[in-house]
């Protein structure tokens, strides 16, 4: 019984490490990609340093944390305007709930959507060189929603190279 009880481990955890090897080596292609800028997920975009919180008030009612890659956290720093091209943002939120421990105090809830803005002048010309992607529940939104980034951009924050989140210091 031991060497059956072996052999069939050792089939189980190969099998695991073969999925697990093509899950790591699948065509980055294969990532879902938004409408419209082909815009994908970012692999450990979840590890980047925070550029600022935000809360957004009725209808949307969320909490907002924005991050960046390294090349918008030394452009933030350095106050570079126009953002360089490589420069990524990700915008993270959630529903606004009420803590249930502490009645004044907000905690994420349900999460609504994953954004984000790619920098890229030559590839994103014709929408001021930021690309935009759109995720709900890892999938992109639909191109829709997609039309309305870069138009709310250009009439809110031109002059800002079309990023609304400023560097919390």
């Amino acid at each position: 019984m031991k060497p059956t009880f072996f052999i069939v481990c050792t089939v189980a955890a190969l099998s695991c490490a073969l999925a697990a090897a093509w899950v790591v080596h699948a065509d980055p292609a294969a990532k879902p990609a938004s409408p419209i800028y082909g815009v994908t997920i970012p692999d450990g975009y979840r590890q980047w340093p925070l550029v600022a919180p935000a809360q957004e008030a009725a209808p949307l009612n969320e909490l907002r944390a924005v991050l960046g890659n390294a090349i918008a956290i030394k452009a933030y720093r350095d106050g570079t305007l126009p953002f360089p091209d490589g420069t990524v943002l990700a915008k993270l939120a959630w529903k606004h709930a009420q803590s249930p421990e502490f009645e004044p105090a907000s905690i994420p809830g349900a999460a609504t959507t994953v954004q984000f803005m790619v920098k890229d002048s030559k590839k994103y010309a014709a929408s001021g060189g930021w690309g935009f992607g759109r995720f709900i529940d890892g999938k992109p939104a639909d191109e829709a929603q997609h039309q309305t980034c870069f138009a709310c951009h250009q009439a809110r924050v031109k002059n800002h190279d079309l990023v609304f989140t400023r560097w919390a210091p």
